[in-house]
Order: C-alpha cells, then sequence, then structure tokens
C-alpha cells in the first residue's frame, strides 16, 4: 500500500509543479478583431503569394537535403526523410490546386460582359 502511494507522489508532485508555472505565466495577447479595431492591418496578396511559394520551397529543398543525407550515409533517419518529403510534396500539391482556382477564376472574370 505504502509503495502505491510514493509511486503517485512523484506525478502528483509534478502536476503541481506545472500548475504553479502555469499561474505565474502571463496571459497570451491575441490580436484585435480587424472589424471592431479602429485601425485595419492591410493585408497584400502579392506578399501572401510570395511568402507562401517561398515557405513551400524551403520544404522542399529540406526534404531534399534530409534525403540526400539519408542516400549518402549521414544520417539514418529515413522516416524522418519521408515525412518531410511527404509535407513537401502535399504542400505543393496545394499549391497547384490554388494556382489552378486563381487560373479559373481569373477566366471567368476576363468571359464577363462588359
Amino acid at each position: 500500500m505504502q509503495d502505491k502511494v510514493m509511486s503517485m507522489e512523484l506525478p502528483l508532485s509534478q502536476m503541481s509543479e506545472v500548475r504553479a508555472q502555469m499561474n505565474v505565466l502571463e496571459t497570451t495577447q491575441i490580436a484585435p478583431n480587424p472589424i471592431t479595431a479602429n485601425q485595419v492591418n492591410s493585408v497584400s496578396f502579392t506578399d501572401v503569394i510570395s511568402q507562401t511559394l517561398s515557405s513551400v520551397d524551403q520544404q522542399g529543398k529540406e526534404a531534399s537535403a534530409m534525403m540526400t543525407a539519408v542516400d549518402t550515409g549521414k544520417s539514418d533517419d529515413l522516416v524522418g526523410a519521408m515525412v518531410a518529403s511527404q509535407k513537401a510534396s502535399l504542400s505543393f500539391a496545394a499549391l497547384v490546386q490554388v494556382r489552378n482556382k486563381l487560373l479559373t477564376a481569373y477566366d471567368d472574370v476576363m468571359k464577363m460582359p462588359v
């Protein structure tokens, strides 16, 4: 019985420490609602597309570097390389779908009678 009580003291003490740390942390400030805020932050479409393209490109480069490291024997993290490769592939596929939707919308606008 005493062993069970002793084995429970460690997790309980750890939980108490985590609770104490949570009470000490400051609250996280979130961004104001742009509809109700006095100033509305504008987002540039060009900036969003540029950031997305660079992010997808960076993911592809990281996946390629990980696969090269596995191929040359510098790393044995095959699972990590495969996951990175799949993430890069999925990001690229999503980017292509967004591009296709944008081109379709552009074509629809251009076909509208004036």
